[in-house]
Formats: C-alpha cells, structure tokens, sequence
C-alpha cells in the first residue's frame, strides 16, 4: 500500500480504482477535512491482505480512519459520507438543518448504494472483466441501469438537485458512477439524450471545485 508523504492530517482514507473512493473524497473536500490518502492495490490482492483486512474486514475499498477521534474506523462509502457530514458539516454546507431534509437525502443516498452503484458495477464486470459474454446479464444490468437514470430523471424535473434544490452529499453520492456511464459504451451511449436533465444535473455537480480536487488527487496517487 502506497500513501501521501503528508502527516498530521486529521483522517486516513484507504482508497483504489473505482467510483466509490471517489465519493469519499468528494465529501472531505467539499469540508474542508485534511486526509491521507493511501492506495490499496486491488491488483497484487493487497484489499485482501492482512494489513488491510484489519481496517475493513470486508476487504473492499473506500476506509476511513479518524485520528481526531479515537482513531475511529469506518468502511462502506455511504457510511463514511454519513459520519462525515453528520459529525463535521456542523454549517451544513451539503447536508439540512433539519431532520426531515436529511432523512430524504439519506433516502436518496441508500438509492444509489442499492441501485446506481451495483447496476452500473455488474454491467461493467459482464463488459469488461468476465471471462466470456453473458448478452442476457448485460442487458439486464443495461436495462437496469436505464431504469434508474429514468428514476432520476423525473425526480430531478423542475429542479436544479435532488433535494430542496440545495446540492448535497445525495447529489454527489451520485456523480462517480455518472462517470463511468460514460465509459460502459456502446452499452450506455445516448444516455445523454435520452435523459437531458440528468446530464444537467451531472454538468451542474461537474463544476464544483470538490470534483476538480478530487479528479487531482486521483491523477496525482494514479488509482
């Protein structure tokens, strides 16, 4: 595993190729919250290994380590934004003020773990990585996928973002994965036009400074 050459920073963050990390980071610099970053590779099965495994069980990527507090330990991507932003977006720069705001973005948020992030995950994995075509889970995972940008699609009319037209961790809990809409071609071609506002509102999310530093720290660590 390969880190920064930063200390003192207040978090941890295991992170590898993939959307999910990216969430992640997105949150800390939407906050303002200094990390360090360390690549796990997936590749030489470090996920896997014991060093890794004692952070997250699990062996899978993003986690979080919190020296501030206790140097408490926390995996799974919407976990780790619903710790950030419910103990350190105290202004609530992306998250509500009030309980009823945040219980819908959260609802938002458990859609994108349940639907867009595994959806779009097996459709890449039956298009690029399995060891032969499967044309029947394509399409289903295809057809899925559609699904759920058409979902968006009519949650978002009318509106700039998901909820009370304020961006939040919901919207951008998002974003990763829109990205690699764009990469699952032919699969995925045309999404653009078949749903204008989602792409609106991914252009929308695109432009905020948190994205531009995270796409930095992915080109700078190469994961």
């Amino acid at each position: 595993m390969s880190s920064s050459t930063s200390h003192g920073k207040q978090f941890t963050l295991f992170v590898s190729a993939g959307p999910n990390p990216l969430k992640v980071i997105i949150i800390l610099e939407e906050l303002g919250l200094k990390y360090k970053a360390v690549v796990v590779d997936v590749k030489k099965g470090e996920h896997k290994g014991p060093e890794f495994t004692k952070v997250n069980p699990n062996g899978r990527l993003p986690a979080l380590v919190d020296h501030s507090n206790n140097d408490f330990t926390i995996w799974e991507s919407g976990a780790i934004m619903l710790y950030l932003v419910g103990k350190y977006d105290t202004e609530h720069k992306i998250s509500f003020a009030d309980f009823d705001s945040n219980a819908t973005a959260n609802q938002y948020l458990m859609f994108q773990m349940s639907g867009q992030g595994p959806y779009m995950g097996q459709l890449g994995w039956f298009l690029r990585y399995h060891h032969e075509k499967i044309p029947s889970a394509i399409e289903r995972y295809r057809a899925e996928t559609m699904r759920i940008m058409g979902v968006l699609e009519k949650v978002l009319e009318g509106k700039q973002y998901l909820v009370n037209d304020k961006p939040s961790y919901a919207d951008l809990a998002f974003l990763p994965w829109q990205w690699a809409a764009d990469w699952l071609k032919p699969e995925l071609d045309g999404w653009r036009d078949e749903f204008p506002t989602v792409a609106a509102w991914t252009d929308r999310l695109e432009a905020r400074d948190s994205v531009e530093k995270c796409k930095a720290v992915k080109a700078e660590y190469g994961f």
